[in-house]
Parts: C-alpha cells; structure tokens; sequence
C-alpha cells in the first residue's frame, strides 16, 4: 500500500474529492451508570466543537445485531492533522475521565453523496 499522503495526491489527481477527516470509534471503557453520569458534559463539549466547525459528525453506534446501545460512539472531527484531532478527542470530557478510550484513524472521503433539503417558511432541515 502507498503512503498516506501519496495515495491522498493519487486520489486528487484521478478527480476523487480527498476530503481528510478523523475518525474516532469511541468505546465504553466503565459502567453504563458512568456514561449516563458523563453525558450532559460530554454533549455540551460536542456543541462546542460544532460551532467552531471541528465536529462534522458524531452519534451512538449499535451492537452487532444493530438492536442495543452498548455505550460505543463515532466521533468525525474536522481538523488540520492528526495531532489536531487526537488532541480534541482527548479533550472530551467522556474520554478525559477514562469513561470512554478511543482509537483515531485518517478517513479520505471520496466517493458518496447526501441530500440537504431546507425549508425557509417552516425553518426545516432534511437530511439523506
């Protein structure tokens, strides 16, 4: 496999999109009575990171069944290195108190779409 930045280079020059972006599978590292606790701060830091435009995604991810929580999350952070976004990551109050842990990876977005419909009378958003 190429390096990094070269597969990135590659992927630009072949027209893809090469957005960077990191991804951090956040996994529960104590009681589930100890995320709930770790909730409200972890949300409020979130909200942050939005309005400064470092969060582009975040939410819960299923178990395997795709029928329960089990406390895992995704975090994608908008950042300017993997440095950046370890360091927001480490910043989260779930996984500053050893709540959660978390594994970081580089994710090169290249290929997709998605639909954003706003509704200027009825001030809504849709999203596909």
């Amino acid at each position: 496999m190429p390096a990094w930045s070269e597969y990135k280079r590659e992927a630009r020059d072949r027209g893809a999109l090469a957005l960077e972006l990191y991804v951090a599978r956040s996994l529960p590292a104590k009681s589930p009575d100890a995320l709930r606790e770790m909730l409200p701060s972890h949300l409020a830091y979130q909200a942050d990171l939005e309005a400064a435009g470092k969060l582009a995604f975040a939410g819960p991810v299923s178990d395997e069944s795709g029928e329960n929580l089990f406390g895992e999350g995704m975090i994608i952070y908008r950042a300017d290195s993997l440095e950046e976004a370890r360091a927001l990551a480490e910043a989260d109050p779930m996984h500053k108190s050893g709540t959660r842990s978390f594994e970081m990876r580089r994710w090169l977005v290249n290929e997709g779409s998605f639909s954003l419909t706003v509704g200027l009378s009825g001030q809504t958003v849709g999203f596909r």
